[in-house]
């Protein structure tokens, strides 16, 4: 299954105005057509221990500088897809996220045709607020990437091309 980093091709400022970090993954794959809610329900489905292991501990670091804690925050008209609350949907775009003190965050799967299949692209936009948001960013940005990559080839492996 080919995973592929992949340049955003998403309109960052009418997604998240001012993100000074954006990155994307990309799988096609063939077979059940999936729409942008089913896709990114795949994705955050189920998280294997050492994410979940990784997820506790960034909660307990994180939460004596008073950040979001995973579960917690404003409920989402659209619902809530893994931990992230829905703020737009539509068949082939999906993006949710949230805003906190030291960032704001946001992650879009997009749904394209392909061929006789499709590509999913997960794409990820920050936009920092300040030193605790810049610092936060940089210790997580190689779990980020592994974790995504994960999340797509764990959603897809048995539909992908």
């Amino acid at each position: 299954m080919n995973v592929r980093e992949v340049v955003p091709s998403v309109d960052c400022k009418t997604l998240l105005a001012g993100a000074d970090f954006a990155d994307a993954y990309r799988v096609a794959i063939d077979g059940t057509q999936v729409n942008a809610r089913r896709a990114a329900e795949k994705m955050f489905a189920r998280r294997p221990r050492w994410e979940e292991a990784l997820l506790a501990l960034r909660n307990m670091l994180v939460r004596p500088f008073g950040l979001k804690t995973s579960g917690k925050g404003e409920p989402a008209s659209g619902g809530v897809i893994g931990l992230f609350p829905v703020i737009s949907e539509t068949t082939d775009r999906l993006v949710a996220g949230f805003n906190d003190r030291h960032l704001d965050f946001r992650v879009v799967v997009d749904v394209a045709p392909s061929g006789g299949g499709q590509e999913i692209t997960a794409t990820t936009l920050v936009k920092t607020h300040n030193w605790l948001g810049r610092i936060y960013l940089a210790i997580i940005m190689p779990f980020h990437r592994l974790i995504v990559r994960n999340m797509l080839q764990r959603a897809f492996s048995q539909t992908a091309r």
